[in-house]
Protein backbone atom coordinates (compact mmCIF):
# COMPACT_ATOMS: atom_id res chain seq x y z
CA UNK A 1 0.00 0.00 0.00
CA UNK A 2 1.79 3.07 -1.04
CA UNK A 3 1.52 6.51 0.94
CA UNK A 4 -0.82 8.24 -1.47
CA UNK A 5 -4.18 6.88 -0.11
CA UNK A 6 -3.31 8.88 3.25
CA UNK A 7 -4.48 12.62 2.91
CA UNK A 8 -3.69 14.52 6.07
CA UNK A 9 -5.84 17.70 7.31
CA UNK A 10 -3.44 20.74 8.25
CA UNK A 11 -4.23 22.33 11.55
CA UNK A 12 -6.81 25.44 9.81
CA UNK A 13 -8.15 22.72 7.71
CA UNK A 14 -9.01 20.48 10.57
CA UNK A 15 -10.65 23.77 12.65
CA UNK A 16 -12.86 24.49 9.68
CA UNK A 17 -14.06 20.84 9.76
CA UNK A 18 -14.61 21.02 13.69
CA UNK A 19 -16.86 24.05 12.83
CA UNK A 20 -18.79 22.95 10.49
CA UNK A 21 -19.54 19.85 12.74
CA UNK A 22 -20.58 21.84 15.47
CA UNK A 23 -22.90 24.03 13.30
CA UNK A 24 -24.09 20.66 11.85
CA UNK A 25 -24.90 19.66 15.38
CA UNK A 26 -27.37 22.32 16.23
CA UNK A 27 -29.25 22.10 13.57
CA UNK A 28 -32.99 20.96 14.63
CA UNK A 29 -34.06 18.30 15.26
CA UNK A 30 -30.68 17.48 16.79
CA UNK A 31 -31.32 13.79 14.94
CA UNK A 32 -29.16 11.85 12.83
CA UNK A 33 -31.81 9.79 10.66
CA UNK A 34 -34.14 13.02 10.20
CA UNK A 35 -34.99 14.14 6.86
CA UNK A 36 -34.15 17.77 7.50
CA UNK A 37 -31.01 17.32 9.51
CA UNK A 38 -29.67 14.78 6.64
CA UNK A 39 -30.72 17.63 4.01
CA UNK A 40 -28.67 20.26 6.24
CA UNK A 41 -26.14 17.85 6.26
CA UNK A 42 -25.98 16.98 2.97
CA UNK A 43 -25.84 21.39 2.06
CA UNK A 44 -23.12 21.74 4.58
CA UNK A 45 -21.00 19.10 3.35
CA UNK A 46 -20.36 22.02 0.52
CA UNK A 47 -18.66 24.14 3.55
CA UNK A 48 -15.57 21.15 4.33
CA UNK A 49 -12.33 22.60 3.30
CA UNK A 50 -11.65 22.86 -0.60
CA UNK A 51 -8.83 20.26 -0.34
CA UNK A 52 -10.74 17.97 1.41
CA UNK A 53 -13.30 18.30 -1.01
CA UNK A 54 -10.91 17.50 -4.06
CA UNK A 55 -9.62 14.35 -2.65
CA UNK A 56 -12.94 12.89 -1.75
CA UNK A 57 -14.12 13.51 -5.33
CA UNK A 58 -11.12 12.49 -6.91
CA UNK A 59 -11.07 9.00 -4.54
CA UNK A 60 -14.76 8.66 -5.59
CA UNK A 61 -14.07 8.75 -9.35
CA UNK A 62 -11.21 6.51 -9.32
CA UNK A 63 -9.91 4.34 -5.91
CA UNK A 64 -6.55 3.55 -7.19
CA UNK A 65 -4.85 0.96 -6.92
CA UNK A 66 -6.02 0.40 -2.99
CA UNK A 67 -9.38 0.92 -3.09
CA UNK A 68 -8.76 2.82 -0.13
CA UNK A 69 -8.57 6.90 1.32
CA UNK A 70 -7.66 7.55 4.90
CA UNK A 71 -7.89 10.77 5.83
CA UNK A 72 -5.98 12.11 8.95
CA UNK A 73 -6.78 15.10 11.59
CA UNK A 74 -10.27 14.80 11.91
CA UNK A 75 -11.46 16.99 14.41
CA UNK A 76 -11.96 14.64 17.66
CA UNK A 77 -13.74 15.36 21.35
CA UNK A 78 -11.14 16.39 23.88
CA UNK A 79 -14.31 14.68 26.09
CA UNK A 80 -16.02 11.27 25.14
CA UNK A 81 -18.62 9.56 26.93
CA UNK A 82 -17.78 5.70 27.42
CA UNK A 83 -17.64 3.24 24.50
CA UNK A 84 -20.69 1.79 23.90
CA UNK A 85 -21.09 -2.08 24.97
CA UNK A 86 -24.48 -3.17 23.89
CA UNK A 87 -25.76 -4.97 20.53
CA UNK A 88 -26.91 -2.85 17.63
CA UNK A 89 -25.51 -0.01 19.13
CA UNK A 90 -26.29 2.72 17.00
CA UNK A 91 -25.71 7.22 17.25
CA UNK A 92 -29.41 8.82 16.58
CA UNK A 93 -28.12 12.08 18.44
CA UNK A 94 -26.24 14.56 15.79
CA UNK A 95 -23.08 14.64 17.96
CA UNK A 96 -20.19 16.59 16.02
CA UNK A 97 -18.14 12.99 15.99
CA UNK A 98 -21.50 11.40 14.36
CA UNK A 99 -21.67 14.76 12.06
CA UNK A 100 -18.44 14.83 11.08
CA UNK A 101 -19.00 10.91 9.62
CA UNK A 102 -21.79 11.74 7.89
CA UNK A 103 -20.58 15.23 6.17
CA UNK A 104 -17.74 13.16 4.81
CA UNK A 105 -19.76 10.84 3.72
CA UNK A 106 -22.33 13.26 2.23
CA UNK A 107 -19.47 14.72 0.02
CA UNK A 108 -18.46 11.27 -1.42
CA UNK A 109 -22.25 10.14 -2.20
CA UNK A 110 -25.37 9.10 -0.07
CA UNK A 111 -25.64 7.72 3.16
CA UNK A 112 -28.09 4.44 3.22
CA UNK A 113 -28.51 1.98 5.68
CA UNK A 114 -30.84 -1.29 5.47
CA UNK A 115 -33.55 -1.65 7.69
CA UNK A 116 -32.89 -5.08 9.21
CA UNK A 117 -29.55 -4.16 10.09
CA UNK A 118 -28.79 -2.07 13.08
CA UNK A 119 -32.33 -0.58 13.13
CA UNK A 120 -31.80 0.94 9.54
CA UNK A 121 -29.45 4.08 11.63
CA UNK A 122 -27.41 5.71 9.14
CA UNK A 123 -24.66 6.36 11.60
CA UNK A 124 -23.99 2.61 13.68
CA UNK A 125 -21.53 2.16 16.48
CA UNK A 126 -19.16 -0.24 15.49
CA UNK A 127 -17.53 -1.92 18.93
CA UNK A 128 -16.89 -4.74 21.07
CA UNK A 129 -19.90 -6.58 22.78
CA UNK A 130 -19.25 -8.46 25.66
CA UNK A 131 -20.17 -12.64 25.02
CA UNK A 132 -19.66 -11.83 21.63
CA UNK A 133 -16.43 -12.05 21.06
CA UNK A 134 -15.99 -14.71 18.84
CA UNK A 135 -18.68 -13.82 16.17
CA UNK A 136 -17.34 -12.39 12.41
CA UNK A 137 -19.23 -9.18 13.38
CA UNK A 138 -18.44 -5.76 14.06
CA UNK A 139 -19.45 -6.88 17.65
CA UNK A 140 -16.73 -9.61 17.84
CA UNK A 141 -13.02 -9.11 18.80
CA UNK A 142 -11.45 -12.43 17.07
CA UNK A 143 -10.00 -11.45 13.33
CA UNK A 144 -12.31 -11.00 11.32
CA UNK A 145 -12.65 -12.36 7.69
CA UNK A 146 -11.87 -10.01 4.53
CA UNK A 147 -15.49 -9.10 2.91
CA UNK A 148 -17.41 -7.38 0.93
CA UNK A 149 -19.73 -5.22 3.31
CA UNK A 150 -23.09 -6.89 2.69
CA UNK A 151 -22.08 -9.31 0.16
CA UNK A 152 -25.36 -10.93 -0.44
CA UNK A 153 -27.17 -7.83 -0.94
CA UNK A 154 -28.03 -6.49 -4.69
CA UNK A 155 -27.60 -2.79 -3.45
CA UNK A 156 -24.68 -3.47 -1.33
CA UNK A 157 -22.76 -0.24 -0.11
CA UNK A 158 -20.43 1.53 -2.62
CA UNK A 159 -18.43 2.74 -0.24
CA UNK A 160 -17.83 1.84 3.89
CA UNK A 161 -16.70 4.65 6.16
CA UNK A 162 -15.17 4.30 9.79
CA UNK A 163 -14.47 7.19 11.73
CA UNK A 164 -12.48 6.60 14.65
CA UNK A 165 -13.63 7.67 17.68
CA UNK A 166 -11.31 5.72 20.28
CA UNK A 167 -8.66 3.08 19.35
CA UNK A 168 -8.22 -0.13 21.18
CA UNK A 169 -6.03 0.03 24.59
CA UNK A 170 -3.47 -1.78 22.66
CA UNK A 171 -3.39 -0.16 19.53
CA UNK A 172 -3.07 -3.91 17.97
CA UNK A 173 -6.75 -3.31 16.30
CA UNK A 174 -5.96 -3.29 12.85
CA UNK A 175 -8.16 -2.66 9.74
CA UNK A 176 -7.04 -5.12 7.48
CA UNK A 177 -7.41 -3.95 3.43
CA UNK A 178 -7.09 -5.76 0.29
CA UNK A 179 -7.82 -4.66 -3.06
CA UNK A 180 -8.83 -6.83 -6.12
CA UNK A 181 -6.99 -3.93 -8.10
CA UNK A 182 -3.74 -5.56 -6.84
CA UNK A 183 -4.98 -9.07 -6.47
CA UNK A 184 -6.00 -9.64 -10.25
CA UNK A 185 -2.30 -9.59 -11.30
CA UNK A 186 -1.64 -12.33 -9.72
CA UNK A 187 -4.60 -14.90 -10.74
CA UNK A 188 -3.72 -16.71 -14.07
CA UNK A 189 -6.57 -16.20 -16.98
CA UNK A 190 -8.52 -19.52 -16.69
CA UNK A 191 -9.10 -18.92 -12.68
CA UNK A 192 -10.26 -15.20 -13.28
CA UNK A 193 -12.49 -16.80 -15.88
CA UNK A 194 -14.33 -19.75 -13.05
CA UNK A 195 -14.46 -16.65 -10.60
CA UNK A 196 -16.14 -14.92 -13.18
CA UNK A 197 -19.30 -17.29 -13.78
CA UNK A 198 -21.99 -17.79 -11.22
CA UNK A 199 -20.71 -20.77 -9.23
CA UNK A 200 -20.72 -19.08 -5.82
CA UNK A 201 -23.60 -17.84 -3.45
CA UNK A 202 -23.37 -15.74 -0.22
CA UNK A 203 -25.58 -16.61 2.39
CA UNK A 204 -28.21 -14.03 3.66
CA UNK A 205 -27.19 -13.39 7.26
CA UNK A 206 -30.32 -14.38 10.01
CA UNK A 207 -30.38 -10.44 10.77
CA UNK A 208 -31.56 -9.84 7.17
CA UNK A 209 -33.97 -12.94 7.25
CA UNK A 210 -31.76 -15.41 6.27
CA UNK A 211 -33.30 -18.27 4.37
CA UNK A 212 -32.19 -21.86 3.63
CA UNK A 213 -29.44 -22.53 3.15
CA UNK A 214 -28.03 -23.08 -0.17
CA UNK A 215 -31.34 -21.15 -1.67
CA UNK A 216 -28.95 -17.67 -2.57
CA UNK A 217 -29.05 -17.01 -5.53
CA UNK A 218 -25.73 -18.01 -7.68
CA UNK A 219 -23.22 -14.70 -8.44
CA UNK A 220 -19.98 -14.46 -10.21
CA UNK A 221 -17.38 -13.46 -7.18
CA UNK A 222 -15.52 -11.24 -10.11
CA UNK A 223 -17.66 -8.77 -12.64
CA UNK A 224 -17.03 -6.37 -14.87
CA UNK A 225 -14.25 -5.60 -16.57
CA UNK A 226 -11.60 -8.53 -16.86
CA UNK A 227 -8.34 -6.70 -15.98
CA UNK A 228 -10.24 -4.27 -13.78
CA UNK A 229 -13.39 -5.87 -12.05
CA UNK A 230 -15.32 -5.60 -8.98
CA UNK A 231 -15.20 -8.46 -6.28
CA UNK A 232 -18.33 -9.87 -4.67
CA UNK A 233 -17.28 -12.31 -2.09
CA UNK A 234 -17.18 -12.77 2.07
CA UNK A 235 -14.70 -15.38 3.29
CA UNK A 236 -17.03 -16.17 5.71
CA UNK A 237 -20.90 -16.67 4.14
CA UNK A 238 -20.05 -17.06 0.32
CA UNK A 239 -20.26 -20.56 -0.53
CA UNK A 240 -19.86 -22.83 -3.60
CA UNK A 241 -23.13 -22.99 -5.50
CA UNK A 242 -22.05 -26.44 -6.11
CA UNK A 243 -20.05 -27.96 -3.67
CA UNK A 244 -17.94 -30.76 -6.38
CA UNK A 245 -17.36 -28.05 -8.07
CA UNK A 246 -14.04 -28.31 -7.67
CA UNK A 247 -12.91 -25.98 -10.19
CA UNK A 248 -14.70 -22.83 -8.07
CA UNK A 249 -13.05 -24.41 -5.65
CA UNK A 250 -9.81 -23.64 -6.23
CA UNK A 251 -10.25 -20.57 -7.21
CA UNK A 252 -11.46 -18.93 -4.70
CA UNK A 253 -8.19 -20.50 -2.59
CA UNK A 254 -6.23 -18.68 -5.21
CA UNK A 255 -8.05 -16.00 -4.58
CA UNK A 256 -8.11 -16.25 -1.26
CA UNK A 257 -4.02 -16.33 -1.12
CA UNK A 258 -3.42 -13.67 -3.75
CA UNK A 259 -5.39 -11.23 -1.41
CA UNK A 260 -3.62 -12.79 1.98
CA UNK A 261 -0.42 -11.47 -0.35
CA UNK A 262 -1.26 -8.00 -0.15
CA UNK A 263 -3.43 -7.75 2.35
CA UNK A 264 -2.47 -4.59 5.08
CA UNK A 265 -3.19 -3.54 8.14
CA UNK A 266 -4.63 0.05 8.93
CA UNK A 267 -4.25 1.17 12.80
CA UNK A 268 -6.78 3.67 13.02
CA UNK A 269 -6.05 6.92 15.32
CA UNK A 270 -8.61 8.98 16.62
CA UNK A 271 -9.56 11.56 13.99
CA UNK A 272 -8.77 9.33 11.24
CA UNK A 273 -11.78 7.86 8.95
CA UNK A 274 -11.23 5.28 6.49
CA UNK A 275 -13.22 5.27 3.10
CA UNK A 276 -13.01 1.22 1.24
CA UNK A 277 -14.42 1.24 -1.99
CA UNK A 278 -16.42 -1.74 -1.60
CA UNK A 279 -16.27 -2.49 -5.19
CA UNK A 280 -12.88 -3.11 -5.46
CA UNK A 281 -11.67 -3.90 -1.56
CA UNK A 282 -12.25 -6.30 0.72
CA UNK A 283 -12.07 -5.48 4.74
CA UNK A 284 -11.70 -6.88 7.66
CA UNK A 285 -10.59 -6.57 11.16
CA UNK A 286 -7.44 -8.01 13.54
CA UNK A 287 -7.79 -9.31 16.80
CA UNK A 288 -7.65 -7.65 19.40
CA UNK A 289 -8.49 -7.60 23.55
CA UNK A 290 -11.10 -5.89 24.85
CA UNK A 291 -11.57 -4.72 28.52
CA UNK A 292 -15.35 -3.10 28.97
CA UNK A 293 -14.27 -0.39 30.84
CA UNK A 294 -15.68 2.04 28.82
CA UNK A 295 -12.09 2.68 26.83
CA UNK A 296 -12.51 0.31 24.25
CA UNK A 297 -12.37 0.71 20.45
CA UNK A 298 -15.24 2.86 18.96
CA UNK A 299 -15.68 3.46 14.94
CA UNK A 300 -18.54 5.32 13.26
CA UNK A 301 -19.50 3.17 10.50
CA UNK A 302 -21.58 4.65 7.41
CA UNK A 303 -22.87 2.96 3.96
CA UNK A 304 -22.41 4.87 0.97
CA UNK A 305 -24.14 4.67 -2.03
CA UNK A 306 -22.90 6.93 -5.20
CA UNK A 307 -26.24 6.24 -7.55
CA UNK A 308 -28.77 6.62 -5.20
CA UNK A 309 -31.65 6.05 -7.91
CA UNK A 310 -31.02 2.62 -8.48
CA UNK A 311 -32.47 1.62 -4.97
CA UNK A 312 -35.76 4.09 -5.05
CA UNK A 313 -38.05 0.78 -5.35
CA UNK A 314 -36.47 -0.68 -1.77
CA UNK A 315 -36.50 3.37 -0.15
CA UNK A 316 -40.07 3.42 1.45
CA UNK A 317 -40.85 7.55 0.99
CA UNK A 318 -37.34 8.17 -1.44
CA UNK A 319 -35.59 8.00 2.45
CA UNK A 320 -32.40 6.92 3.06
CA UNK A 321 -32.58 3.47 4.23
CA UNK A 322 -33.68 0.18 2.42
CA UNK A 323 -36.40 -2.40 3.28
Amino acid sequence: MTEDHIFTLTRAERERTREVAAALAEVEPGLVDDRAWLDACRDMSQRLPERLRRRLRAFRHDPRLDGMLLVRNLPVASVLPPTPAVAGSVERKATPAAGTTALVSMQIGEVIAYRDEKSGALVQNVVPVPGRETQQSNAGSVPLELHVENAFHPHRPDMVALFCVRPDHDGGAGLRVASVRRAIRMLPDDIRKVLGEDRFRTEVPPSFGGGPEGRAPRHPVLSGDFDDPDVRVDFHATRLADEEDEQAAEAMTVLRAALDTITRAVHLLPGDLAVVDNRVALHGRTHFVPRYDGEDRWLHRTFIHLDHRRSRAMRQGNGQVLS
